[in-house]
């Protein structure tokens, strides 16, 4: 059953006559009269009584006269709660991540001009569990391969870059890279695993597959404490993610490439009922840029 036919009908009942009914609808009479037969074909009862002077509702045409009344006016309800929604998007997220997701958005707008999006910094074991509760649609990540209960699409990989005190003797090799092996007589400082060990165990697993093992030291804090420890310290150094490299403001340090390169991988992750088509527009929004990015 069409709403198309229930619309025609109210109209036919409002008028009682099918001419006035068809210039009111702005249509031709014979397709408010085929509507109108195909309906009562369709329910199986006569909903007007026919004469070639008058038109009447049946009793049966009453009483669906008021269903068509009221189902129109909820179809009603519903066009207009699809026009006024806004599609929002709940995005898990943390520190070092502002061009990705500037550049990410504006993907996920070109293909919905209404997305609405809503960014959470949570660390990173709080952001998955708050995919697991429904407060986020989906969580950008660093280093994870695999969650339990969601569901892990990788989605870009990102460079790691030595970042130096800027009197660090390798301080001046940003334009050429840097080798771990010139690195390995100062002191590691890698952020401590609490913050984010998914990030923290990849960063580790990528130098140990190097197969160099540098003198670590005192684990630091957030990424911004890293920055200012290291810059403070001319033989310490640390390992951070192009996008993370990108975000640093600090004078008194200096990113440098590692040669030969090394990587870490990024996911969208999301709930495995919603790993579909959107999940799958999200990852092709939050993918790397055809250009690669050197801070």
């Amino acid at each position: 059953m069409e709403l198309r036919a229930l619309r025609y009908f109210v109209a036919v009942a409002d008028e009682l006559h099918f001419g006035r009914a068809a210039e009111r609808l702005h249509i031709a009479q014979p397709a408010v009269s085929q509507q109108i037969a195909r309906l009562e074909r369709e329910l199986g009862v006569r909903l007007l009584d026919r004469s070639p002077r008058r038109v009447r509702l049946t009793a049966a045409g009453r009483r669906v006269l008021e269903a068509a009344r009221s189902t129109l006016a909820a179809a009603g309800q519903v066009q207009i709660a699809a026009q006024q929604v806004m599609t929002t998007v709940r995005i898990g997220t943390a520190a070092g991540m502002t061009a990705r997701l500037e550049r990410g958005i504006d993907a996920l707008r070109a293909r919905a001009p209404e997305f609405d999006v809503v960014l959470v910094d949570l660390p990173v074991e709080a952001r998955l569990n708050a995919l697991r509760q429904g407060e986020l649609d989906l969580a950008l990540t660093r280093g994870v391969r695999a969650v339990p209960g969601l569901t892990v699409l990788p989605a870009w990989n990102e460079r790691l870059f030595a970042v130096v005190s800027r009197h660090h003797p390798a301080a001046d090799r940003a334009g050429v890279g840097v080798g771990l092996a010139d690195l390995a007589g100062g002191t590691l400082r890698v952020p401590a695993r609490e913050h984010d060990p998914p990030l923290h165990d990849a960063v580790v697993s990528a130098l140990s597959d190097t197969g160099l093992a540098p003198r670590a030291g005192r684990p630091t804090g957030t990424l911004q404490d890293t920055i200012v420890e290291v810059g403070s310290e001319p033989r310490s150094w640390t390992v951070l993610p192009a996008d993370q490299v990108a975000e640093i403001r600090s004078t008194r340090v200096r990113s440098i490439p590692l040669e030969p390169a090394l990587t870490i991988a990024g996911s969208v992750v999301v709930v495995p009922g919603n790993a579909g088509p959107a999940a799958e527009c999200a990852v092709g929004a939050f993918r790397d840029e055809v250009v690669e990015h050197r801070p």
